[in-house]
């Protein structure tokens, strides 16, 4: 299922595509009053600090993401699960990264929200700067031996961190844990992630769960996006002096909770 950098490349689309020229050649009448759909913003590229990996100097100047998943028609039409692309987004609307799933048509249909995947962590060059595995791992509280896990590379490749789920009787509980397998931080859950017209949050501790350090949250996008597509948004605090590769694994946390958690809103309902 991994692929190369350069066949990741074609996952995310071509600007001159998503956003053509109405009236090119002239063959395409203007009607009076249009106003063509603008370019998303792009965030400008930061300087890179010494030590940091290419492409992750986005988050160096960040301590907030904004991440959209895009609705896909043919699974709001006729419920056929698609391969996943969101677009991650910092508090002024600029793109930071465009992320693409990678998978096959057997896993998605058949495995659902616990299948497989590799996703694919994109810059504004159409660079792959993360990669996001997740291998196949049970489902449930009944086998704590073979629980969630997912590992972020930065770049492909090159692992920098985990996030590692824990077992608990009914919260929803993951370490974050360095390129060493250690562990800097802790997720915890609500009991229940399905709330109607709020937030779920789901908070990021310190290791000894006694200091709050930020929040993913699954944001409300109101009840028919929420009722009939599994298209979410999310939220992600986290300090600004926090390791850039751990901010890179808290991203891909989040991704992680979407499937999990999220990911059948539209089959469910």
């Amino acid at each position: 299922m991994a692929s190369d950098a350069s066949s990741a490349v074609d996952l995310q689309p071509r600007r001159s595509d998503a956003f053509p020229n109405p009236n090119y050649g002239g063959q395409v009448p203007v009607p009076p009053g249009y106003v063509p759909p603008q370019t998303p913003a792009m965030m400008p590229v930061p300087q890179r600090p010494l030590g940091c990996p290419p492409g992750l100097e986005y988050l160096t100047q960040i301590d907030q993401l904004l991440i959209h998943q895009q609705i896909e028609l043919a699974e709001v039409i006729l419920g056929w699960e698609t391969c996943n692309k969101y677009l991650v987004k910092n508090t002024l609307g600029q793109q930071v990264f465009f992320v693409a799933e990678e998978n096959d048509c057997c896993n998605r249909q058949f495995c659902g929200a616990m299948r497989s995947f590799v996703l694919h962590v994109q810059d504004n060059m159409g660079q792959e700067v993360i990669t996001l595995t997740r291998p196949l791992r049970c489902s449930g509280v009944c086998c704590p031996c073979c629980l969630q896990e997912l590992e972020v590379q930065a770049p492909s490749g090159t692992p920098i961190g985990y996030v590692v789920q824990d077992w608990h009787p009914y919260l929803p509980k993951f370490t974050i844990q360095n390129e060493r397998r250690e562990g800097v931080l802790k997720i915890v859950g609500p009991c229940c992630s399905c709330k109607c017209c709020s937030d779920v949050n789901f908070e990021v501790l310190s290791m000894d769960e006694s200091t709050n350090v930020g929040r993913i949250s699954k944001q409300w996008t109101g009840f028919l996006r929420e009722a009939f597509t599994d298209a979410d948004n999310f939220g992600i605090k986290f300090p600004m002096d926090l390791d850039v590769k751990m901010k890179a694994v808290l991203l891909g946390a989040c991704f992680l909770i979407d499937f999990m958690y999220f990911e059948n809103t539209q089959k469910n309902n």
